[in-house]
């Protein structure tokens, strides 16, 4: 079982910069692949980045990458999303996720523990 709480979400001008934090509870955290996914209102969930178990392996979405990044500290139990260069559009909640596994995969359909996720809004 593994319990994940995620903090770092806020209200910041277009071109700004945040960063995401995301705690696992569990002993077997650095066995987990970790994603970041982010839901806009009226709109379906969708990935943002995923990291393997080992943090050789990542993963982005078109529209963040050269922007984002993900990283994972495997002696803390924490997953990281540095969000630079901001836009009105990757305003959503943002969920962080985990499955058993070694490979970084994209489908949220295969994350089977949540976060309850944390609000970030980009104003232009």
């Amino acid at each position: 079982q593994v319990q994940l709480i995620e903090s770092g979400g806020g209200l910041v001008q277009a071109g700004g910069s945040l960063r995401l934090s995301c705690a696992a509870s569990g002993r077997t955290f650095n066995s987990y692949t970790m994603g970041w996914f982010r839901q806009a209102l009226g709109k379906e969930r969708e990935v943002v980045a995923a990291i393997s178990w080992g943090a050789g392996g990542t993963r982005y979405a078109d529209s963040v990458k050269g922007r984002f990044t993900i990283a994972r500290d495997n002696a803390k139990n924490t997953v990281y999303l540095e969000m630079n260069s901001l836009l009105p559009e990757d305003s959503a909640v943002y969920y962080c996720a985990a499955r058993q596994g070694v490979v970084a995969v994209t489908p949220a359909s295969q994350y089977g523990y949540w976060g309850q996720g944390t609000q970030v809004t980009v104003s232009s």
